[in-house]
C-alpha cells in the first residue's frame, strides 16, 4: 500500500526541483518505492534520498530517477534498455511509460530479486538479464532509449551503437576521479549530438560479471 500522504509530498517536492512530464510523476506516483528498499529503510522510502541496497549499490533519489526517466522522453512505444537494474525501481518507473523494459545487471542477486518485485506488481513487460552492461543487450538492438544507472569514464561504444535513428541515451559520466556528470546523447542523421547536464554522483560502471557479496 502506498503511502499516500508521503508520495504527495514527494511530488510537490518532485515539481519544485523541475520534473514538469505528469507522465513521469504519474509513474512515480504509481510505483511503491517502498517495495524496493531494504526492510529497514521501508519508513523512509519516500525520502528524497538515495538508499543502500545488497551487494554495496544503491537506489537512486527520487528525483534523479525522475530527471533521468524526463530526460529520455519516453513514448508509449519506446523500447528502452536500462543498464544497471539494481533494486529495479528504475526499471518500474519505466515499465509504466513504454512499450518494453529490457534491463542488465552484473549481480544475479540483484537481478533475481528485481524480477521478483516485478511480478509481484504486475510488471511484465520487463525483460532481465545477469551480464555485463558495458556491453549492452546486441540480440535485442536497436533501442529506443538507452540508461544508464552507473558511471563511467566515457559512454561505452557498444551503447551508442546500439541506440536507434533518432534514439536518446542518458547516462551519468566521470569526468574526473570523484566529479561526475549527467549527460544526454541523441542519434541524429549527423551523428551523435551531446548535452552536457547537471552534476550527479552514481556507483561505478564496471565490465563483467560480478562477484557476489555473501551476506
Amino acid at each position: 500500500m502506498i503511502d499516500a500522504p508521503r508520495i504527495i509530498q514527494l511530488l510537490m517536492e518532485l515539481r519544485g526541483q523541475g520534473i514538469t512530464d505528469t507522465r513521469v510523476l504519474s509513474a512515480i506516483e504509481m510505483t511503491p518505492r517502498e517495495q524496493f528498499v531494504p526492510e529497514a529503510f521501508a519508513d523512509r522510502a519516500y525520502e528524497n534520498i538515495p538508499l543502500p541496497i545488497a551487494q554495496g549499490q544503491t537506489i537512486s533519489q527520487p528525483y534523479i530517477v525522475a530527471y533521468m526517466t524526463q530526460l529520455l522522453e519516453v513514448g508509449p512505444r519506446a523500447k528502452v534498455l536500462e543498464i544497471g537494474t539494481g533494486s529495479g525501481y528504475q526499471a518500474a518507473v519505466l515499465a509504466r511509460l513504454c512499450r518494453r523494459v529490457y534491463t542488465v545487471d552484473r549481480y544475479r542477486s540483484l537481478v533475481q530479486e528485481a524480477q521478483r518485485r516485478f511480478q509481484a506488481l504486475d510488471l511484465h513487460n520487463i525483460t532481465t538479464r545477469t551480464g555485463d552492461g558495458m556491453k549492452g543487450w546486441p540480440e535485442q538492438a536497436p533501442f529506443d532509449r538507452i540508461i544508464v544507472t552507473a558511471a563511467g569514464r566515457e559512454v561505452p561504444a557498444a551503447l551508442v551503437e546500439q541506440l536507434a535513428e533518432g534514439g536518446v541515451l542518458v547516462a551519468p559520466l566521470e569526468e574526473k576521479p570523484g566529479e561526475q556528470v549527467m549527460v544526454r546523447l541523441r542519434r541524429t542523421p549527423e551523428g551523435i549530438a551531446r548535452e552536457r547536464l547537471i552534476p550527479v554522483r552514481f556507483v561505478p560502471l564496471l565490465p563483467g560479471v560480478a562477484e557476489e557479496r555473501q551476506v
